[in-house]
C-alpha cells in the first residue's frame, strides 16, 4: 500500500464518525463491552493506544467485534507496525513518525495516519504522499487557531486533531474543513473503564457521534 492509497484508506476510516477515542486499556476482559459500548453510541472507530502491555491483546479483542474498526496508536517504533497487523488492526496511528516506520506500514499494508506538529513536518509528509494526517498534540500547538492558519498554504492536507481536545472544543475543531474527525479520550476515561460504567460511555459516545456537520 503507497502513501495515496493509505491516505484514501484513513480518510474513509475518518469520516466514519466524527470522534474517534483514544483508549488505554489495561485489562483486555472488558475491550469486548467497551467496544460495544462505543459502537452502540455511533463511534465505530477506535483507537488502542499502544501504551500498555495488553494494547495488542485488547485490539484482538476488539476487531473480533461487529462493526468496530480497530485501529493501533501511539505507533512509535518500526516493530509496532507487524505487531498490530497480527493483533487484528485495521489501520495504525502514529504520535509523530520516522522513515522506518512509514517504510514498514508501506511494506506490510497497514494504512497509517502519521503524526506532524509542524508545517514542515506536515509539508514532508504530503510531499511522500500522505494527505491525511495527526495534528497532534492539537492544543499544546495552537489549536483550531493553528489548523485554520495551516489550511491557508497547506489546502489539500486533511487532519485529525488530538491531544487536548474534549467535548467543550470538538466543535470548534470539526468546523475547519481541514478536519475529517478528532481524536478524545473523553468518551471512554480511565474512570468510566476503571469502573465498567457502560451506559455512561454509551452515552458519551452517542453525544460525540453527533458533534460537526460534515459527517
Amino acid at each position: 500500500m503507497n502513501p495515496y492509497q493509505a491516505s484514501e484508506r484513513i480518510e474513509k476510516i475518518c469520516r466514519l464518525a466524527p470522534v474517534v477515542p483514544v483508549l488505554v486499556v489495561q485489562n483486555p476482559d472488558i475491550a469486548k463491552p467497551l467496544a460495544e459500548a462505543l459502537i452502540s453510541g455511533g463511534l465505530p472507530v477506535l483507537e488502542v493506544t499502544l501504551r500498555t502491555k495488553s494494547a495488542l491483546q485488547v485490539i484482538s479483542e476488539m476487531a473480533k467485534v461487529p462493526g468496530a474498526v480497530v485501529g493501533a496508536g501511539t505507533i512509535t517504533k518500526s516493530n509496532d507496525i507487524k505487531d498490530a497487523i497480527n493483533a487484528g488492526a485495521s489501520f495504525a496511528i502514529s504520535p509523530g513518525v520516522t522513515d522506518t516506520i512509514l517504510e514498514e506500514s508501506e511494506r506490510h499494508k497497514l494504512a497509517i495516519m502519521p503524526g506532524a506538529a509542524t508545517p514542515s513536518e506536515i509539508m514532508r509528509l504530503f510531499q511522500l504522499g500522505y494527505s491525511v494526517q495527526k495534528f497532534f498534540p492539537a492544543e499544546a500547538n495552537g489549536g483550531r487557531a493553528a489548523l485554520k492558519a495551516i489550511a491557508g498554504p497547506l489546502p489539500n492536507v486533511k487532519f485529525c486533531p488530538t491531544g487536548g481536545i474534549n467535548r467543550g472544543n470538538a466543535e470548534g475543531y470539526l468546523e475547519l474543513e481541514n478536519t475529517l474527525c478528532v481524536g478524545g479520550s473523553w468518551v471512554a476515561t480511565q474512570k468510566l473503564i476503571e469502573h465498567r460504567d457502560w451506559h455512561t460511555v454509551n452515552d458519551l459516545a452517542n453525544k460525540a457521534s453527533k458533534l460537526g456537520s460534515k459527517i
